[in-house]
Parts: structure tokens; C-alpha cells; sequence
């Protein structure tokens, strides 16, 4: 049932306008043709990104936060203005569309409604609003399709100018050997508990960046069964790891030490003892979904330009 929470997590995103009640204890800023967003919208989906944020200091930490906020700001603009095109255009979406896309997610995830409106409960949000959500979605897929045209063939040298220019996709099975100290921070922890926490997680950091044993200290503070053993966790391949750890040690080369990561637990601080693999693929071995990788590029560009033509269209006030 855990990756039907993610995709129902993945649906629920919907932008809608807030009621005036509630937008006047909420800052606004942005409002996309009179549509407002507000803060706590961009920050409800800034919230599960801010575990892959590195820095070293608060300072450093409040600036990539400023900048994570201005990216889905930016994107929620775009989602916005899409809306607003496919209302302009009168594209419709039927309830059995809807409904299509329903039972597929049920079917992928092998899941009954009644597991699909435990998760929806989880996640704090309503059948209703899933439903919307999709709708959404389904509107602005139908408008993309419509407006931008991409030609799916493309020469060999151009293909294979991509795959050398992206060659890190196209690496054989790579494994990972991290080393973690973990801080918790209990789910009841208030916000100086928290700052708390971090704080000595920080000590910590100093403490090895100025020559401190990382297998000691991993000893004396880690909160996690590991500590014993040096914050030695073992062999990770892609995709097995905690996501905002996962990206953490994917920018660490061996013997390197990263900045303090937050995730669910807590505040960990990572070492990478060891990388295996990871050695490109031949192009002729991958050229299938080098072709697609490459539509799928050239794609996404052609969206960019679309939906920043449209954003000339409407107005926009930017108030972040």
C-alpha cells in the first residue's frame, strides 16, 4: 500500500483558489489572472522537498529554502495558467475519464476503493478533491497534446550527441555503501526542540570536519541501531534508499561527508565508504530509450516554451 499513498499524494495536488476566509490569515503571493496562491499552498509541496536540502549553516540553509519555494511557486504559476488556457479553450473531462484513471491506480496497486479512501483519509484530503485533482490533470494533458506538436524521429548524430551529453542515465547497476549518524527528532517535537536537535547535529558536523573519527562519533551519537558499528549501513542500490538520502549520498564521492539531511526520523549526516558499478552502458545496448529519453526532452522543452507564451497572456503578480 506504500506506493499508493505516493501516487495518491501525486494527485492530490490541487491548485484551486482558497475562500476569502481563509486567505486572510494566509500571505498571498502570487495571483495568476485574479487566482491567488498562497504561501501555505507553495509551502504544503515545498514540505517533502526540504530533505534534500544540503547546506552548511542556517543562513545558507533559509537561502536554498527561499530558492525551493521560488521553483514551485513558478510551477504552480505554470499549473495555473494551463488552467486557465484549457478553460479558455473549453477542453472538457468527462466523470468516466475520471474514473478510468481511478480504477487504473486501483488496478497498478492492486487496491479496493476502501484502500484508496484509507490512504486519501491519510493523506488529509477527500475522495472529492482526488477526483478534482485528476481532472485537472487530465485538462491540462489534453491541452498539452493539443497545442504542442513534437516530431519523434530524430537523426542518429543527434541521438547520439544526447546520450554522450546524459551518459550518468545510462549507467549499468551501481551500488552504494553509506555510513549515517541519525539525531531523531520525535513526531510531538515542537519547533525549538527541533532547532534544538539540529543544533547538535551540527556540533556533530564541526566536530568531523575538523578531523573528528566519523566511525567514532557515529558511536557516541548516532541514535540509530548502526551507531554501533561505525553508522555503517551496508550496499544500497538506486531506488532502495530513503529518497532525500538517496540524493545526499548520490553527490558524495568516496570518503566525502555531507551536509546535515532531515528526513521523518530526523537529522543524519552521511559518509560514503564505498561506490560500486555505475559504468556507462554502450549506446547500441540503450538506444531504444536514449530515442525516448530524447523525445521526452525535446518534449518537456516544447511544454516550457508553450506554457511561457501563455504566461504573456495573462497577468501575473508575483509577490514571493
Amino acid at each position: 500500500m506504500k506506493r499508493l499513498f505516493v501516487i495518491v499524494s501525486s494527485f492530490c495536488m490541487v491548485w484551486g483558489a482558497l475562500s476569502l476566509s481563509e486567505a486572510v490569515v494566509d500571505r498571498i503571493v502570487a495571483v495568476v489572472d485574479q487566482e491567488i496562491i498562497t504561501l501555505a499552498e507553495v509551502d504544503r509541496f515545498a514540505g517533502p522537498l526540504q530533505g534534500t536540502i544540503q547546506a552548511e549553516g542556517r543562513l545558507e540553509r533559509e537561502a536554498k529554502l527561499r530558492e525551493l519555494r521560488r521553483k514551485v511557486l513558478d510551477k504552480l504559476i505554470s499549473e495555473k495558467v494551463l488552467d486557465h488556457a484549457a478553460k479558455k479553450f473549453g477542453i472538457k473531462v468527462t466523470s468516466k475519464e475520471v474514473d478510468g484513471v481511478v480504477e487504473d491506480i486501483k488496478r497498478r496497486n492492486q487496491a479496493t476503493q476502501e484502500d484508496l479512501e484509507k490512504a486519501l483519509q491519510k493523506e488529509g484530503t477527500t475522495l472529492e478533491a482526488y477526483r478534482e485533482g485528476i481532472e485537472k490533470r487530465l485538462l491540462r494533458t489534453k491541452l498539452v497534446r493539443r497545442a504542442v506538436k513534437v516530431e519523434p524521429k530524430s537523426d542518429e548524430q543527434t541521438l547520439q550527441d544526447f546520450y554522450h551529453k546524459n551518459s550518468d542515465r545510462y549507467r549499468g547497476s551501481e551500488s552504494f555503501h553509506p555510513a549515517h549518524i541519525l539525531l531523531m527528532v520525535p513526531p510531538e517535537a515542537t519547533p525549538e526542540e527541533t532547532q534544538e536537535i539540529r543544533g547538535k547535529c551540527q556540533q556533530v558536523l564541526d566536530r568531523i570536519k575538523k578531523g573528528a573519527d566519523f566511525g567514532e562519533m557515529a558511536l557516541l551519537y548516532s541514535q540509530d541501531p548502526s551507531g554501533r558499528f561505525g553508522g555503517d549501513l551496508g550496499y544500497f542500490k538506486r531506488g532502495e534508499m530513503v529518497p532525500a538520502l538517496e540524493q545526499a549520498v548520490l553527490h558524495l564521492r568516496v570518503g566525502e561527508v555531507s551536509g546535515i539531511v532531515r528526513t521523518e526520523f530526523g537529522f543524519h549526516i552521511i559518509k560514503l565508504l564505498d561506490r560500486k558499478g555505475g559504468v556507462p552502458l554502450p549506446y547500441e545496448a540503450v538506444k531504444e530509450r536514449v530515442q525516448e529519453d530524447y523525445y521526452t526532452h525535446t518534449m518537456d522543452q516544447a511544454i516550457e516554451t508553450y506554457v511561457s507564451s501563455l504566461k504573456e497572456e495573462v497577468v501575473i503578480d508575483i509577490r514571493l
